[in-house]
């Protein structure tokens, strides 16, 4: 009796381990080498989207909190380090084959990433996929070097530093923003070949050539690599110097100043339209006017020279009238606008006070003061140009006088400049007017008098000079007396 409880407990043990054993077996899962959807991960700010398939079995196995993760190699393989990529929600992947889709972080950089599949429930991990080439292009877009200088030149026996403009000049975008990235610099072999030179944010130069540098994205291709900048040795004699505007030549000046950068050397000195700029002695020179700069550059044992003919590209523009205008009262100035302006606007100012409604290309002046005419461009290099005009009462040639005066002061004032007389002496009146010095020496006789003596500069030993006069009208008796010139 003892005995037979012994083997049916026996029995029901073993019974147990194998619903055990069956159970465990169930409960795992084989998982496919996943499949690439890919060759190559050049990923960036833009795109950053992979894909992988990958099967498993038996389907049944899979728990109702299963999750798969995608993970992730170093950049030689190894999963040690492993980062996940990718989790599925739980209970989402039932079926297989099934595909996921993932991104990579921004700091990979390799050509032998690999990915594996794991399972959480059952817990189950993947072989190895193939390897592939794997950037995150952090920069992708062209860069400056030399200040966008496309020459350099060094004496013999020396040599010439190229470096990754940071910030730049511009618009340039520095691959160097961006701490964990590497370039490498190339030397042109023809026209659309080229030679390795090295790694590194700075070149130092000491054979002739065309150079430029890429950041290294490896097999991926990109769009972040720098100008060309030729390099020549210079033995005597003179280097050229080239000179780059920041903005362009033409250049808006709406953006601001434009920054003239020359070669690298030991000092400079600039010049505009042939004259010398004081303290312009360094590499790069800021400027929004027009004109011809040219540089001076030490190189040490030699030197260089450069010259650029800077013009803006803003609108041309100009008024039909002078500065200075006189109407008398009651008359109009008509003014007129030209200009090259795309979509202008016209703003006119009377003692720098906006006139209301004045918005066309010509303004019918009245009222006496100065003027401004302010022209904006809105489309294109937006920038405006202002003119200025005054308008006076016209002074009368022939006023009303009642005596002959004795006394001028012709010192440009506007007041008693000139010997005005009453109207019955002056032009039409068929009067004779002569003038004499103190000696009797006539210097001046007209049948015609407009008002106007004295019209040229007197010439005086004393500063009181005093002339003497005679008018004869016709049928009248003669008029004699003196005339006082103040200076």
């Amino acid at each position: 009796m003892y005995t037979t409880k012994i083997a049916y407990k026996l029995i029901i043990g073993f019974s147990f381990m194998v619903l055990v054993l069956q159970e465990n077996v169930n409960a795992q899962i084989v998982i496919g080498t996943p499949n690439l959807g890919f060759s190559q991960a050049c990923a960036s700010a833009s795109f950053n989207t992979y894909s992988t398939t990958f099967v498993f079995s038996p389907e049944g196995a899979l728990n109702s909190s299963n999750q798969f993760t995608i993970e992730l190699s170093d950049a030689e393989g190894g999963f040690s380090n492993s980062i996940a990529v990718f989790t599925s929600n739980s209970g989402v992947v039932t079926t297989s084959p099934a595909t996921l889709n993932f991104s990579l972080p921004t700091t990979i950089a390799g050509e032998n990433y690999r990915i594996r599949i794991k399972s959480s429930s059952p817990i189950a991990t993947s072989s190895n996929s193939v390897s592939f080439a794997a950037y995150y292009k952090l920069q992708d877009s062209p860069f400056t070097i030399n200040n966008l200088v496309s020459s350099g030149a060094y004496c013999t026996g020396g040599s010439y530093l190229l470096t990754i403009d940071n910030p730049g000049t511009g618009s340039n975008d520095s691959p160097l923003n961006f701490t964990s990235l590497t370039f490498n610099w190339f030397k042109e072999t023809g026209p659309t070949t080229s030679v390795y030179i090295t790694e590194g944010s700075t070149l130092s130069v000491s054979e002739e050539g065309t150079y430029f540098v890429e950041t290294n994205y490896g097999s991926c291709t990109s769009n972040s690599f720098s100008n060309r900048v030729t390099i020549t040795e210079v033995s005597s004699g003179e280097a050229d110097a080239g000179i780059a505007s920041s903005l362009g030549n033409p250049y808006c000046p709406d953006q601001g100043l434009t920054t003239l950068s020359t070669i690298g050397g030991n000092g400079y000195q600039w010049f505009k339209d042939g004259n010398l700029i004081p303290d312009a002695t360094s590499q790069m020179y800021q400027t929004n006017s027009s004109g011809t700069y040219d540089v001076q550059v030490d190189l040490g044992n030699c030197s260089a020279s450069g010259s650029i003919v800077l013009e803006s590209e803003l609108f041309d523009g100009s008024i039909n009238v002078s500065e200075t205008n006189t109407i008398e009262e009651g008359e109009i100035l008509s003014v007129f606008v030209v200009t090259t302006a795309n979509s202008p606007v016209y703003n006119w100012y009377l003692n720098d006070i906006l006139i209301s409604g004045a918005t066309a290309d010509n303004l019918e002046a009245t009222d006496f003061g100065n003027y401004k005419i302010v022209i904006s461009e809105t489309i294109g290099c937006l920038g405006s140009r202002e003119f200025f005009f005054e308008i006076s009462e016209a002074l009368d040639p022939f006023p009303e006088v009642n005596k002959i005066p004795n006394v001028i002061s012709p010192n440009g004032d506007s007041i008693n400049d000139t010997w005005v007389i009453p109207t019955q002496y002056v032009s039409g009146t068929n009067t004779e007017v002569l003038i004499m010095t103190n000696q009797g020496k006539l210097i001046f006789k007209t049948n015609d008098y407009q008002n106007n003596w004295p019209e040229m500069q007197l010439e005086a030993n004393s500063i009181n000079n005093v002339f003497y006069y005679i008018i004869s009208a016709p049928n009248q008796e003669s008029r004699k007396g003196s005339i006082t010139v103040i200076k």
